[in-house]
């Protein structure tokens, strides 16, 4: 999942090809093939977690530049913001009775969702979730997602590695309780540095819903608990560019290691700029257009793509930094604002 986010600028499309998007998947034909048989043009329906958050408008417009490369018709609807459960609920309810054939979704609630998306199942619809898994995979038939414990464990990583010898002084801005993403994302982080919940380095922890004003009174917050505060971790970008501000203030910025998460234009930018050290990436033009192809397919005869035992379609993630260490791998900002959020057309 894509935690809640407002960046600054506009994502391009993926033109990545269809084995690399599927890498490590199979087709398989459903016992309800005869469901997406028949002619005319194959309806799609995509529902993102809202409609003003980039990263979701980027997935949204890979999902449409796939549905006309492809001649299929795409429906998208949104929440009218993160948490919205219940305007998703009526979201796929409308697609149903539409007769949409598949259902692309980002849940805002990976529970609460569930009976909706087995409804539709049970009428014959091809569902899948983006970015974010439902609770023990139910109700959808495979998930596209960045594996979140592991761009958590690539920034805590490269925090731990450019702190050296130093013993960290953290400061966590998380995103809030109950949240997988956060969770992951947290977790992730820890295990790259090679610390626990309870370890002294820890010097504060504060929630920011992802969000860029919360992050900077929660950064201020922390510092004025602890100034000697020596590296961060970040949910995400937004989260990280209002901790920026308040280190620039603090006269911290070039005193204190920050990671993050998304790999957003805005995002990389920061990093290219100094205000960040270095950010993980992750692609949610190939969840959408995975998705897409995936609905096609099963229109078409029934197929569906096997999931691996992980439970969803691992999209990958790229470390991001200007300032490389040994033993990461890393690509630089030109890189990164090439590519950010899907390789650029």
């Amino acid at each position: 999942m894509r935690s809640t986010t407002r960046t600054l600028s506009a994502v391009a499309l993926t033109t990545l090809a269809l084995p690399a998007l599927l890498a490590g998947c199979t087709a398989e034909k459903s016992g309800g093939g005869d469901s997406g048989s028949g002619g005319g043009t194959v309806k799609i329906g995509l529902i993102t977690k809202t409609d003003s958050n980039p990263y979701f408008v980027s997935m949204r417009d890979a999902a449409q530049a796939e549905a006309d490369k492809m001649g299929a018709e795409l429906t998208a609807a949104a929440g009218t913001a993160d948490g919205d459960n219940d305007s998703q609920v009526t979201a796929v309810q409308n697609m149903i009775a539409s007769g949409v054939k598949a259902i692309l979704i980002t849940p805002n609630d990976s529970k609460a969702i569930v009976p909706t998306l087995l409804d539709a199942q049970q009428k014959g619809i091809f569902v899948a979730a983006l970015d974010t898994p439902t609770d023990g995979n139910q109700g959808v038939d495979a998930t596209w997602a960045t594996d979140n414990t592991e761009a958590g464990r690539q920034q805590g990583a490269y925090v731990k590695a450019a702190l050296g010898s130093t013993t960290p002084v953290l400061a966590m801005l998380d995103l809030q309780p109950g949240v997988s993403v956060g969770d992951q994302r947290h977790a992730g982080f820890l295990e790259g540095m090679g610390l626990t919940d309870g370890s002294p380095e820890i010097a504060g922890q504060e929630n920011t819903s992802g969000d860029q004003g919360k992050g900077q009174t929660a950064m201020e917050n922390l510092l004025q608990k602890n100034p000697a505060i020596n590296s961060v971790y970040t949910i995400n970008e937004p989260a990280a560019i209002g901790a920026a501000t308040a280190l620039a203030n603090a006269n911290k910025t070039d005193s204190v290691v920050m990671g993050s998460i998304d790999g957003g234009c805005a995002g990389v930018q920061a990093v290219q700029d100094g205000k960040i050290a270095a950010t993980v990436m992750q692609f949610p033009s190939k969840m959408a257009t995975a998705g897409v192809q995936a609905a096609v397919a099963f229109a078409k005869d029934g197929s569906k793509p096997t999931v691996p035992d992980t439970g969803f379609i691992d999209t990958g993630v790229q470390l991001i930094t200007d300032k490389p260490l040994s033993g990461l791998d890393s690509q630089d900002t030109t890189w990164g604002l090439e590519n950010c959020w899907g390789d650029k057309s």
